[in-house]
């Protein structure tokens, strides 16, 4: 009797060990890209329908095809109570001309930016002929310039023709920015990417997922690192006191804000926009509640995630309530989330307002 009761208490421990040593194994095998948490948290979850004021998208681009789908795109605007949407279609000639016709219909939801035109740049005759081109997409209906984009190379992107070789503080852009001012456009500027995508994507990177998708390659002869940009990104705006730029994406310093709060102190010409970064700075609610607060006159709404109405409500969930500790796959982090609970005031103005005394300029 003792023989069989010795059996089964050694039966069921080994059990216990076989299955932990097998659960570990498990655990051991899984891929942090595979790592997808639910949290255990029961905590306050605030479903947000509709943004709690109208709201202006600044950094939007042309995701649609076909006429029923600008339709479609109005409908969940209407619902998520967004008032106006930007597209950043940062082109020029017949494929600028297509994208103002997609939205002529909805002259009062959309308006439409361009590019610059970079045909012939290392023709003596180029600054002329991209001034023309810049006023005659003026006069087509361009409230803006952009996105531009400069991750190291200086492509400042735009279609049909980037400006390979072109940094924003360039002289060659001066005309160009000069003309911007006397026009009233807004400049929108991507310079660099977040810290996350300059360091080693190993197990040490914070931003693990997202850095080895957009991991930056610094062995490129020429290509300008982060703080390299950001002055780029600083010389112009000073350069440049009449011009209004908006940096993309928060100038991509959402691991340290405080670069953009010096810029934001030293140039009233400057704006930024949160498009794409709500999973950078969710992770750290109460710093980033607070810079917000500080600079709400100079910050933006912006999305540059497509037009689901998820997408919306994710992007409201984060800015107006104070939840706690949850995921969202949209953002390609393993961190979790919380809510930034900002203030009426500062959320009227990130939404709308600033967007508004931006465009007023017109």
């Amino acid at each position: 009797m003792r023989s069989l009761h010795y059996f089964i208490c050694t039966w069921f421990a080994m059990s216990i060990f076989i299955g932990s040593r097998s659960f570990s194994q498990e655990v051991d095998q899984l891929s942090l890209k595979n790592y997808r948490p639910v949290s255990i948290y029961k905590t306050p979850q605030t479903e947000i329908k509709r943004a709690k004021y109208p709201v202006i998208d600044m950094h939007s681009h042309d995701y649609l095809k076909s006429d029923a789908e600008v339709d479609a795109w109005v409908k969940t605007m209407d619902d998520a109570g967004i008032e106006k949407t930007m597209i950043l279609s940062y082109s020029t000639g017949a494929t600028f001309d297509s994208v103002i016709a997609r939205y002529a219909r909805y002259k009062n939801r959309f308006e439409v930016w361009c590019g610059f035109d970079y045909t012939g740049l290392d023709k003596p005759g180029w600054p002329k002929q991209a001034l023309e081109e810049l006023e005659r997409c003026y006069k087509k209906g361009a409230r803006g310039v952009g996105e531009l984009g400069d991750k190291g190379l200086g492509e400042l992107y735009s279609r049909p023709k980037p400006g390979y070789g072109l940094h924003i503080d360039d002289p060659r852009m001066t005309p160009l920015l000069e003309k911007c001012a006397q026009l009233h456009l807004p400049v929108s500027v991507h310079v660099a990417e977040d810290e996350w995508m300059y360091r080693p994507a190993d197990s040490t990177n914070d931003g693990l997922m997202n850095a080895a998708t957009w991991h930056v390659d610094l062995s490129v002869k020429g290509k300008l690192y982060h703080d390299q940009l950001i002055s780029t990104l600083e010389n112009a705006v000073k350069n440049n006191p009449r011009t209004t730029f908006i940096a993309c994406h928060l100038a991509n310093c959402c691991s340290d804000l405080e670069v953009l709060g010096r810029l934001f102190d030293k140039y009233p010409n400057l704006y930024a926009d949160i498009a794409a970064r709500y999973g950078e700075i969710a992770p750290i609610p109460r710093f980033v509640h607070a810079f917000l607060e500080k600079y709400q006159d100079r910050i933006v709404y912006g999305t540059d995630m497509g037009n689901n109405i998820e997408m919306y409500r994710s992007t409201f969930r984060i800015l107006e309530t104070g939840d706690e500790h949850f995921y969202d796959g949209r953002f390609n982090y393993h961190w979790p989330l919380y809510g930034l609970n900002l203030t009426d005031s500062t959320l009227r103005k990130i939404y709308g307002e600033n967007a508004r005394k931006i465009m007023s300029r017109h």
